[in-house]
């Protein structure tokens, strides 16, 4: 294998790390988003039962 195809096997590998860890940072904001998400969905269903129960 000569330098410059250490070099190129090299730029792969650095890019496939940068890929996965870009996928990993999106997985975790977006579960975070789902969590908050059915937060404010519970909210807003006992924000509206509660205001049924009222009238």
């Amino acid at each position: 294998m000569s330098a410059g195809e250490k070099y190129v096997a090299a730029a792969y590998g650095v890019f496939l790390v940068f890929v996965l860890v870009w996928a990993a940072i999106i997985a975790t904001k977006l579960s975070r988003l789902e969590r908050e998400t059915g937060e404010l969905a519970r909210l807003a269903r006992s924000r509206t039962s509660g205001e049924r129960g009222d009238g």
